[in-house]
């Protein structure tokens, strides 16, 4: 077997492209410098490299490109990889490599440095920033966020505590046991999430975060979201996902976003609630009011699907992270990667329907 030679490189890429590699549409349609100076703000501002003027000499190693190291972790989300498979595969897969602009002879992050860069835009607070830079880009490309809004939470489980009961029962009144703080287990703080709660849901329980999401009816795009531990009950962050921008009043959301008060914000706000009754001890919902759920339902069920998306596609339903902070840069980056792919679908759809 001879040597490598670079048309040999071009005939895989060939055969890349023949198979429908969607990565070579991700980086035509993503406006990625854009995002440099947002990028090299959060790197600066947490020292994790340097500002130009600082450097007293061009000399010595040179810090990786931001935008290059942004567009592996966008990888690493929509491939669900840990940061030492990321590394393996950016060594091993042409796709990836040819994502990222590089060659056979070039040099790639380690696993370290992945992390590292993650969680300095995680300090930095930058992944929502980037996020809504994203969505100001879509808007002004023709995606608007049009048809009204649909609003939901799903579950991001983390790694499973194993905590005492008196243990768990300080981390849920904001104190860190004292077990935990002796000179001998400082160490296990870096394993314990003291962030993270339990909840329950159709009678399983789940530990983790969950991920607040409106999405537009007309194109399934995550327009705003929040993240939060995952005893959060729904409703308590319903006015915080609206997105006052699309061009529909209708709101829809299942009957957990049901209440009083729930109605008389979206009154307040000018917005037309679709969210689904329920029915109380002794009274059941009418035989119209259940068809109205029905109708309703068939324009909900849209957020499934970029639920669904995630689950399976992304394979994003655990985040192997400590801490909010870290949580919230990773369920962030899974939002961000979900939209830009499914930019890449609708500009699929719109070419076939062409």
């Amino acid at each position: 077997m001879g040597q490598m030679s670079f048309c040999d490189i071009e005939r895989r890429y060939e055969g890349l492209d023949a198979k429908r590699d969607p990565l070579p549409l991700l980086a035509r349609l993503v406006p990625w410098d854009e995002f440099r100076p947002q990028l090299r703000a959060a790197l600066v501002s947490v020292g994790h490299i340097k500002p130009a003027s600082a450097r007293s000499s061009p000399a010595g190693r040179k810090p990786w490109d931001e935008v290059l190291m942004f567009k592996a972790l966008i990888l690493q989300s929509l491939y669900n990889l840990s940061d030492e498979q990321t590394e393996y595969q950016l060594r091993d897969r042409l796709s990836f490599m040819r994502f990222l602009g590089l060659g056979l002879e070039d040099p790639v992050p380690d696993a370290t440095t992945l992390w590292l860069y993650r969680e300095a835009l995680a300090q930095a607070g930058m992944v929502e920033q980037i996020f809504n830079t994203f969505d100001q880009y879509l808007r002004e490309q023709g995606y608007r966020a049009t048809g009204g809004q649909i609003v939901d939470a799903c579950i991001v489980e983390a790694p499973r505590q194993r905590n005492t009961k008196r243990e768990n029962d300080a981390v849920r009144a904001g104190q860190v046991p004292k077990k935990w703080q002796t000179k001998k287990a400082k160490a296990m703080l870096r394993q314990k999430d003291l962030d993270a709660r339990w909840t329950q849901k159709n009678g399983k329980n789940y530990y983790g975060y969950k991920n607040h999401v409106s999405i537009d009816r007309k194109h399934k795009l995550v327009r705003r979201y929040t993240v939060t531990n995952a005893a959060r009950h729904d409703s308590g962050e319903f006015a915080n996902v609206l997105d006052p921008t699309n061009s529909s009043a209708d709101v829809w959301a299942d009957s957990a976003y049901r209440s009083a008060q729930a109605e008389a914000m979206l009154q307040a706000q000018g917005l037309r609630s679709r969210v689904h009754r329920r029915g109380a001890r002794g009274h059941p919902l009418s035989a119209r009011e259940q068809a109205g759920n029905t109708t309703r339902s068939r324009v909900r069920a849209r957020v499934e699907h970029v639920f669904g998306h995630q689950a399976t596609a992304m394979k994003s339903t655990l985040v192997r992270t400590i801490g909010l902070v870290r949580a919230k840069a990773k369920i962030g980056l899974m939002n961000l990667a979900y939209n830009m792919s499914r930019v890449g679908c609708l500009h699929r759809q719109a070419a076939c329907a062409v």
